[in-house]
């Protein structure tokens, strides 16, 4: 169920937001000092390319410099990130059929609003999305 889902959202939505997230990941690799933030968006893009059978949990080893550059990443661009995860999740959860990929959207906000200092593992129930 989860390779279907996974196909259905490459083929609809994730394949863009993927690329979408790449282009930005280039340019902050290109700006030098926002490298820390191309590499978090290198890391988001693979989540939404492959949402289902994955979630994020925070990472023990980030510091107060994954806090400092989260905060930089919310005032920046986290927030509108977040914001667009959750409108489009709520839209796509108005129909049956679309509530699955609502769900992966809304999987998509804590990543998006503070990516530093977090790890996209494999889910370990097999009963959720």
């Amino acid at each position: 169920m989860r390779t279907l889902l996974n196909v259905l959202w490459l083929v609809l939505a994730g394949f863009w937001l993927a690329v979408s997230y790449v282009i930005a990941g280039i340019i902050c690799c290109i700006l030098i000092i926002t490298i820390p933030f191309g590499i978090a968006s290198f890391r988001i893009a693979g989540f939404a390319l492959w949402p289902f059978g994955r979630t994020t949990v925070p990472r023990r080893d980030a510091g107060a410099g994954s806090v400092v550059g989260n905060v930089i990443w919310i005032i920046v661009a986290g927030w509108w990130l977040a914001l667009g995860h959750l409108v489009t999740g709520v839209v796509l959860c108005v129909t049956i059929i679309g509530i699955p990929f609502g769900i992966a959207n809304f999987k998509l906000i804590p990543v998006s609003l503070v990516p530093l200092g977090r790890e996209i593992v494999p889910t370990t129930d097999r009963s959720t999305f």
